[in-house]
């Protein structure tokens, strides 16, 4: 089955509609080349993609920022500072007076030519939110591969040493938890007690915040989880544990995702799963 197809099963489900409120955060889609290739990514990304945004799609974010002003602008790939137009994209976004998110994997601030990519990070002020799926190497590793949390530890090093993730620097450093498997992952608060309990008294690590993401079943998940007959067993674990009263800190009723070529739609998931805009069967343009 092509790369392409996002393998999941959307017949037959129904859940309560969900209504917008004010746009706060544009989250764009900078390409899907990244320098990892995670088990549970539901974007597919990977060091062989192409897709890439163009500069005159990022003049294109710019002026959306100006005409709409948007409170938030969240970056995201595939590794999102492999965009050649990366820095320049959030100095003008900054320069806009926008709140800048960077949603780092922390390994990129080792690759080559990225060795000052914290720095510029820290300059601009950027909110960074941190990809660590445990606190543990070996699960770790597990899902991203080997060596993966070893580079990921000294990322945080360099990020804390310039003063993110510290009282009263202004600088966030936020941290994600993504489950091993087809699983929910445990109660936000006290994971993350356990994570900067741990990452503090082994590594000297500190943070913010933690957020816990359950894995979508979209494309390498979703095709890891057909292939073990689990994938229907997952649906109905993620359908079942639906509450209505969650539906008011949904993140797409107050964001809009952008893909790499401009095109809109109502989340990042969406997206993925090419349902576009207000599930219409046109696409909307950034222009």
């Amino acid at each position: 089955m092509s790369s392409t197809q996002p393998l999941i099963p959307l017949d037959n489900t129904v859940f309560p509609a969900i209504q917008r409120s004010r746009l706060e955060t544009l989250q764009v889609n900078l390409g899907y080349k990244c320098n990892q290739t995670c088990f549970h990514c539901h974007v597919n990304a990977g060091p062989n993609r192409r897709e890439v945004m163009a500069r005159k799609t990022v003049d294109l974010v710019l002026d959306y920022l100006r005409a709409r002003r948007a409170d938030t602008l969240d970056l995201t790939g595939g590794a999102p500072e492999l965009n050649p137009h990366f820095r320049y994209l959030v100095t003008e976004a900054r320069k806009l007076g926008v709140r800048v998110m960077d949603r780092c994997n922390l390994t990129i601030l080792e690759q080559p030519g990225h060795e000052d990519l914290a720095a510029f990070l820290a300059e601009q002020r950027v909110d960074v939110v941190a990809s660590l799926p445990c606190y543990l190497e070996q699960n770790v590793d597990a899902q991203r591969g080997d060596g993966v949390f070893r580079e990921s530890i000294r990322g945080l090093h360099q990020l804390n040493a310039l003063g993110y993730g510290k009282p009263d620097t202004g600088l966030t450093l936020d941290l994600v938890y993504n489950p091993q498997g087809p699983s929910l992952p445990p109660p936000q608060g006290p994971l993350e007690a356990d994570y900067k309990r741990h990452l503090e008294a082994e590594y000297g690590v500190v943070f913010n915040s933690l957020y816990t993401i359950a894995n979508m079943p979209i494309h390498r998940f979703a095709k890891q989880l057909r292939k073990e007959g689990k994938l229907d067993e997952y649906m109905a674990l993620l359908k079942d544990s639906h509450r209505d009263e969650n539906l008011a800190s949904v993140m797409c009723r107050t964001l809009v995702s952008v893909d790499w070529q401009g095109y809109l739609y109502d989340c990042d998931f969406n997206q993925m799963l090419r349902i576009p805009l207000g599930g219409g069967a046109g696409r909307t343009h950034l222009r």
